[in-house]
């Protein structure tokens, strides 16, 4: 599939967004979690298991951003197509989190459409095409 400019320049660039939140996760934990617009816990104890969480957090989007730039580049449309559907749960999980807490929501449900529409489009072209 890395035949096509497009599909290579699209997976790059949604391959890369999670990629790098989830090393700015790892490596910053405190300014990731202002990302779902939470304050940084007070007690040494709650901060240290926050900024674990936070790894965990920035491990999860290294791999879902591995995993669109691997169904974009050695996969299929309709594989990349899944994959970023699937992504769009993601992003739907995180923005129910932030608002149950009455906080940032949006900040991750914007990511929903976007990703749901391009992975549509993908799994219907490729089901028209037969893959490529």
């Amino acid at each position: 599939m890395s035949q096509s400019p497009y599909i290579s320049l699209l997976t790059t660039v949604m391959g890369i967004i999670p990629i790098g939140i989830g090393i700015n996760a790892i490596l910053r934990p405190a300014h990731a979690l202002s990302l779902f617009e939470f304050e940084r816990p007070v007690a040494p104890r709650d901060q240290s298991l926050v900024d674990s969480l936070m790894i965990v957090y920035g491990a999860r989007d290294i791999f879902m951003g591995l995993a669109i730039s691997a169904a974009g580049f050695f996969g299929t449309r309709k594989s990349l197509g899944w994959t970023l559907i699937a992504s769009s749960g993601v992003a739907i999980a995180d923005g129910a989190v932030c608002w149950s807490h009455g906080l940032g929501a949006w900040n991750h449900w914007g990511f929903v459409p976007v990703l749901a529409i391009i992975g549509g489009l993908l799994v219907r072209q490729s089901d028209s095409k037969d893959g490529l």
